[in-house]
């Protein structure tokens, strides 16, 4: 049996974001059930120069919708970064998760040397469809659900590996 690029991509993406936004729901009833002004888990950071738990949550989501509207040949949604509150970056998995469920397979199989140019700035990278799935989206993904989920364990939000496996 072979593993489409659709399997390799939608259904890990959703997932991921459906236990993003249950660990959203968890913290924001920590904060509420210890009385902790949510911004404070919202705007902390790891180290000075990595970015606050809401970027994290950010930047995860972009990847997801980022990766698949990349690999179905479509340009993504852009979304305002100007979520402040537990409530707000919830809406935005969850928006972003009806978006990504979308997709249908004959969108997005067949897409393993489909050409993908990502610009940040004036670089410009190039990729062929299963390179930039396995190589910069799904890492990207779980690299920043990882930082997210790193924040608030450090902070005392009572989550676990299930938590973040789903």
């Amino acid at each position: 049996m072979t593993l489409s690029m659709y399997q390799a991509s939608v259904p890990v993406f959703t997932r991921m974001l459906n236990n993003l936004a249950a660990i959203l729901e968890k913290a924001a009833a920590h904060c509420e059930a210890k009385k902790i002004d949510p911004a404070v888990l919202i705007n902390f950071r790891l180290y000075p120069d990595m970015f606050a738990f809401a970027k994290q949550v950010q930047i995860a989501v972009d990847a997801a919708k980022g990766g698949a509207a990349r690999l179905a040949g479509v340009e993504p949604p852009a979304y305002e970064d100007n979520e402040t509150t537990f409530a707000q970056l919830i809406e935005r998995v969850k928006k972003t998760i009806a978006y990504v469920s979308a997709f249908r397979p004959d969108q997005i199989d067949g897409t393993e040397d489909r050409e993908i140019t990502l610009k940040r700035g004036d670089t410009v990278v190039k990729y062929r469809g299963q390179d930039f799935l396995f190589h910069r989206a799904l890492p990207n993904l779980y690299f920043h659900i990882t930082t997210a989920y790193d924040i608030l364990r450090h902070n005392g939000v009572e989550l676990g590996k299930r938590d973040y496996l789903g």
